[in-house]
């Protein structure tokens, strides 16, 4: 075994901007800037896995430290050119920012930035994957980044730039580099395969290419990994699938022509024959999704060149994937590859994955069954025909049960049938005329109401305009009115103590907000007085509502008032009594109430 081979991803690495395949736009561009003597202090270089990132850095570091240099067609023979092809650590240091993160690793870096290159004109610094860094690292490359010394030179490289600072970015010239076509990959192939002496067909090519997803190092790699079966026999796409781990075109279309007939029992035995042979239930399902892709491409593609870019098919068995595809509507293919993601989640979730995958290929040799949204508008127009035929029907009927009376008359009738009944309503209006006189009723109440004393009547509505009843009881069954004027009111009680707590507190409050509300006074000059003459057994004079809509309302309120009349028996028998409350009558029910009806003072 030859202890010097090398893989040819590293052996057929580009060494000139010449070589760098697909990305034409980044080689012309640093092309004129080392024509010109433009050279940047530090650049960004983004893009996908294998695309050449590392080794444009290196390519522009040989142009610019090369012997003849700075050129395009650096020599390969100098010192400074043996070294960087080399990965010799000299002028041009590769980092790992994977490894050498830390902020630690930085200063160590611009440590050594001030000593000058030994055998070229820069020294250049090639940072990989830089979104690794810390943003502690990040934050001490900052000033450094954006003003090096004169020979130093920053090349970072990333397949995430998103994760990079914006002060990172905002310091560096960015070019962002794209995923390399099929046809250039298998280019390259092709030239590389010559070189090798690999027996390989183009189809294979091709097959390689496609699963390399944009990368020339992925596509490299696979090319070495299946360079050992070319040796007594051309390899074939066959060969790439097994070696990819992917089902052969032959046996999908084998599982899509049982799918189409519904051929349950054949498509069970296909899978159990492509399980047995070491293939998971989730690659298999992953490889009838990529099948029904191409499928769904066929069917909606007729530019074949670019069907053959774009999917695993080839010349060979276009034309049977086409006849497959005209078999389904679109739908239809977009519910097969919904079903099988579904199942796909399912199998990877699950600890029996054979079960998981019969039951999603059952599921697809049913699929006429499943309901699509072009079943669902075929069955609501169905409903739409046969419920318009009803809708046709019923008039018919109609018109024979009524012989006598034309189409035309019936319409013409119908509206001033429907206007003569709407006619009365505006006419007759009963309700209206009976409130009208309510709401004037409810505004001159005070002056069309029958009394037989002014003042009693004008103290019962002051008494009825307090919120609170302890209040209302207490002026309702202890005070009587002396004089009532929008002047002056005078109130009378028989007793001091009823004097005193009219005066004070809540309770006087109360009687000054009713005489507000009332009688629309601002500022009412109420006085408390003491009159032991006044007759206290003789009641207050109720309002008397002419308004029928509040008559409920004062009902509730009389039997309010009956239950107040109750408390106040209640301190009248206390007060009679002169029961002074103990600590035990002071936590029962009674004395609470009677605490809330004297704002907490006991009669003694």
């Amino acid at each position: 075994m030859d202890s010097k081979y090398i893989p040819l991803y590293r052996k057929y690495r580009p060494q000139t901007f010449h070589d760098l395949i697909g990305q034409e736009n980044i080689v012309h561009a640093l092309s004129n800037a080392i024509e010109l003597n433009r050279i940047s202090h530090a650049y960004l270089l983004c893009g996908p896995r294998g695309t050449g990132k590392t080794s444009s850095a290196r390519i522009l570091a040989k142009s610019l430290n090369c012997k003849e240099g700075p050129t395009l067609t650096p020599c390969g023979k100098c010192p400074a050119c043996l070294d960087i092809m080399n990965s010799i650590p000299v002028d041009v240091i590769e980092i790992d920012a994977a490894s050498n993160r830390s902020v630690e690793d930085t200063q160590a870096i611009l440590e050594k930035i001030q000593y000058v290159p030994v055998n070229g004109r820069y020294k250049i610094y090639v940072i990989d994957e830089v979104h690794m860094l810390s943003n502690h690292a990040f934050n001490a490359l900052l000033k450094t980044l954006e003003e090096p010394p004169e020979n130093v030179i920053f090349i970072l490289a990333t397949t995430e730039p998103h994760k990079v600072l914006d002060t990172i970015i905002s310091r560096c010239q960015r070019f962002d580099f794209r995923r390399i076509t099929t046809d250039d990959i298998v280019k390259r192939l092709e030239y590389i395969s010559g070189q090798e002496n690999i027996n390989i067909s183009k189809e294979a090519l091709y097959a390689i290419a496609k699963n390399s997803q944009g990368g020339m190092r992925d596509a490299l790699a696979l090319l070495d990994q299946i360079s050992v079966l070319g040796v007594n026999k051309q390899i074939d796409t066959n060969d790439v699938n097994e070696i990819l781990g992917k089902i052969s075109y032959e046996t999908l279309a084998q599982i899509t022509d049982c799918i189409i007939a519904s051929d349950c029992s054949k498509s069970i035995e296909l899978i159990d024959n492509i399980y047995s042979k070491g293939n998971e239930p989730v690659q298999i399902v992953t490889n009838l999704i990529q099948y029904f892709r191409d499928v769904m491409i066929v069917k909606n593609c007729s530019d074949k060149d670019m069907i053959y870019s774009l999917t695993q098919i080839n010349e060979v068995n276009y034309s049977r994937t086409n006849e497959q595809a005209q078999k389904f509507t679109v739908s239809e293919i977009i519910q097969i590859i919904d079903r099988l993601s579904y199942y796909a989640t399912q199998i990877k979730d699950t600890t029996n994955k054979y079960l998981w995958l019969e039951l999603c290929i059952i599921d697809l040799t049913n699929y006429k069954n499943l309901p699509s949204a072009e079943n669902l508008q075929k069955r609501i127009e169905q409903l739409e025909k046969q419920l318009s035929g009803v809708s046709i029907s019923k008039p018919q009927e109609i018109k024979v049960q009524t012989p006598q009376i034309k189409p035309q008359t019936v319409e013409q009738k119908a509206p001033e049938i429907i206007h003569q009944a709407e006619k009365p309503q505006p006419e007759v209006k009963p309700q209206e005329t009976k409130v009208e006189p309510l709401k004037e009723a409810k505004t001159e109440a005070p002056k069309e109401t029958p009394k037989t004393n002014d003042i009693q009547y004008l103290w019962a509505s002051i008494i009825q305009s307090i919120d609170s009843p302890p209040n209302r009881a207490f002026y309702s069954n202890l005070a009587r009115p002396i004089e009532i004027t929008e002047e002056k009111i005078i109130i009378a009680f028989s007793k001091e103590m009823f004097v005193k707590q009219a005066k004070e507190g809540s309770k006087h409050q109360a009687i000054v907000d009713a005489v507000k509300k009332y009688m629309n006074i601002q500022n009412p000059d109420i006085e408390i007085i003491l009159n032991d003459s006044i007759d206290l057994s003789k009641k207050n004079m109720p309002i008397v509502s002419t308004n029928p809509i509040k008559q409920k309302q004062e009902e509730e309120q009389n039997i309010q008032k009956q239950d107040e009349e109750d408390y106040q028996t209640f301190v009248e028998t206390k007060k009679e009594e002169k029961l002074t409350p103990n600590k035990a009558d002071y936590s029962s029910g009674q004395a609470e109430m009677v605490k809330e009806l004297f704002d907490g003072k006991y009669i003694n």
